[in-house]
């Protein structure tokens, strides 16, 4: 292992222990209000975002905030294998710009972006056009690749496609992860509504949804039509009412093979992969706190089903 890589593991095993963790996030779901909630978030490591005073959309996107500047943080610890990982991992922040960037340009109201930094993709040219046509173009002429399309669907189904496949090229269990999260993608494009199936994922990868996919009426036809990589994380769900618990069934695999990885000793990049698992997975449930604390507080069998 090189210098970089053991300098990074060691960091990113200091960055999970600012994790708040499942009881404590479980206190703020129980907070009667949104402002009592960030009161007590800001005696958090979370509490460097200055969280109070925000409106739940701005302190969720603070929170998210926070994990993608460790991630820019830990880059400068890791050699460059390491930093294409985590630039392949924080494609979902630069994916979340790009749809910000779709509503200022239909004239509605857009969150602020991410800032990348090292970490972005193609952020510094895509934040410069003015039509989803103009993103195709810088998309292809990047390692995103052609979205094959120029509608405002297109484009974001073009790169949440192949944000998995960046993914997944980390190896299990990201692998895996990757096709769970564009299994749960399909299945919440084409259910409730009745639309069906139409993308195809990302394309013939092994292991990934693909072409195969097309089609699917229902979410037992679509179960039946992924490979076994991705059909786990819609095992025992029938009813597009029960895609939540998918959803909360993937963060859980997550989590738990993030604190797996962060276990090992291995001369790769398992602890990275881990810690940043770990970290993800701790913001959104405190993300999903907060949502349940701004509507007054519980049940908590709400949020426990959930988180």
């Amino acid at each position: 292992m090189s210098g970089g890589w053991v300098a990074g593991c060691v960091r990113a095993r200091a960055m999970v222990r600012r994790c708040i963790g499942a009881g404590a996030a479980r206190e703020l779901a129980a907070c009667g209000s949104l402002p009592e909630a960030l009161q007590v978030l800001a005696a958090t490591p979370y509490g460097r975002e200055r969280l109070p005073g925000l409106t739940l959309s701005a302190a969720q996107h603070r929170i998210a905030d926070a994990i993608l500047w460790d991630l820019r943080v830990l880059a400068g610890w890791l050699p460059g294998d390491g930093v294409r990982l985590l630039r392949a991992l924080a494609g979902w922040f630069e994916l979340a710009n790009v749809e910000e960037l779709l509503e200022a340009m239909a004239g509605r109201p857009a969150d602020a972006e991410f800032a990348l930094g090292a970490l972005a993709t193609a952020w510094p040219r895509l934040r410069q056009v003015a039509s989803p046509a103009g993103l195709r173009t810088v998309l292809a002429a990047s390692a995103w690749g052609d979205p094959g399309g120029e509608t405002v669907e297109s484009v974001l189904q073009g790169m949440r496609s192949r944000w998995a496949a960046r993914v997944a090229a980390a190896g299990e269990p990201a692998r895996s992860w990757a096709a769970g999260a564009e299994a749960l993608l399909l299945a919440g494009q084409g259910f409730p509504g009745g639309r069906g199936v139409h993308g195809t994922g990302t394309g013939e990868a092994p292991g990934m949804p693909g072409s195969a996919t097309a089609g699917a009426v229902t979410l037992d036809e679509l179960g039946r039509r992924l490979p076994a990589r991705a059909r786990w994380v819609l095992a025992g769900i029938s009813s597009p009412d029960d895609l939540w618990r998918a959803e909360a069934a993937w963060w859980a695999r997550v989590e738990r093979d993030g604190s797996r990885l962060l276990r090992t000793s291995g001369l790769d990049n398992g602890p990275v992969l881990g810690a940043v698992a770990l970290m993800a997975a701790d913001a959104w449930r405190v993300r999903a706190a907060l949502e349940i604390a701004a509507r007054g507080g519980g049940p908590l069998e709400a949020y426990d089903a959930v988180a």
